[in-house]
């Protein structure tokens, strides 16, 4: 099977020894996504919501890269620094998937790699059509 790894362009990319996403076959994995633009800069600023949301439109926009999109997503894997906050991260997520119901998982965490990162979040996607 082919495998096509598909990159952001950011520096830690190549420090740690990642990739944006892989694709191998019809499957599909986005790594770990974070609320930060294409220059770094955090967006969202201390919204769980706003946050949650960048973050599902950054997995669409690499999903569509890779010839996918949220429709194909069969899991989700959500890591959140406040639990007590889960309403406002599963909003956003609601908003997206809510028709396409994947699995899903909302794990608390001691920290994220920077202390203003509220969530990260994971995908799985399988092509099917």
């Amino acid at each position: 099977m082919e495998r096509t790894n598909y990159s952001s362009g950011a520096k830690w990319e190549d420090i740690v020894g990642y990739s944006r996403a892989v694709k191998v076959g019809n499957m599909i994995e986005v790594t770990g996504t974070v609320a930060v633009d294409e220059n770094s800069l955090l967006v969202g600023g201390d919204d769980a919501y706003a946050q949650t949301k960048f973050i599902i439109q950054k997995i669409e926009q690499v999903l569509q890269n890779a010839g996918s999109s949220l429709k194909d997503v069969v899991r989700t894997r959500m890591f959140v620094t406040d639990i007590s906050r889960w309403e406002e991260y599963g909003k956003a997520h609601g908003e997206f998937f809510s028709s396409i119901k994947p699995c899903t998982s909302m794990i608390e965490v001691k920290g994220l790699i920077a202390p203003e990162y509220l969530i990260e979040i994971e995908a799985t996607a399988i092509i099917t059509a």
